[in-house]
């Protein structure tokens, strides 16, 4: 397996982008090997749960995370187009509050590791969206946590303008605090 990893302006988040071979029949392309994974970002976490959700256009979901049972999550997009959002909960970062945002889609068949101590959301910028995504730690409702995806603090720069409509939001993550309230990882 081939993979070209970008880390991104948070150097812990990387963008992975496996081999794709492709011709007029279609593609192929492996989407997750986890030596070749080891080898070429220098994650030796092992992934213990994978999830798939869809989602309609303009469904923007996060910003999560767990408190305890940190997840670091691989997510990639097989099929639409969403803007895939990370952001760095840890006190003891100096890039704490910070935030970087990838376009991930069907087309580009790009993966983003999110690593533990970040703050994970999207925003579906396609008709629908079907995400997938592996975690680090299972799924823990007690700990799971919350930040306002459109907290002044933070400043997450959505392409809504891309949005037919305001962003639709659950009731968990319309509730969600603002980084003054917000828990942070030591």
């Amino acid at each position: 397996m081939s993979l070209a990893v970008t880390a991104t302006r948070l150097p812990e988040v990387l963008v992975v982008e496996p081999k794709v071979f492709g011709d007029e029949r279609g593609f192929f392309l492996e989407s997750f090997n986890q030596a070749a994974f080891r080898e070429a970002t220098g994650v030796a976490l092992d992934f213990v749960q994978d999830n798939h959700s869809r989602s309609a256009h303009g469904v923007l979901r996060g910003l999560h995370y767990q408190i305890r049972q940190p997840q670091g999550k691989l997510v990639r997009v097989v099929s639409g187009r969403v803007f895939d959002v990370a952001v760095d909960m840890r006190r003891s970062s100096p890039r704490l509050g910070q935030w970087v945002g990838v376009e991930l889609s069907a087309a580009n068949h790009r993966q983003l590791w999110v690593p533990p101590g970040f703050a994970h959301g999207f925003v579906v910028l396609s008709d629908s969206a079907d995400f997938l995504y592996k975690t680090t730690d299972y799924y823990a409702p007690q700990f799971e946590r919350a930040l306002a995806w459109n907290d002044a603090h933070v400043g997450i720069e959505w392409p809504l303008g891309e949005l037919r409509q305001a962003p639709a939001l659950s009731a968990k993550d319309a509730a969600a605090p603002s980084w003054s309230g917000a828990e942070f990882f030591d």
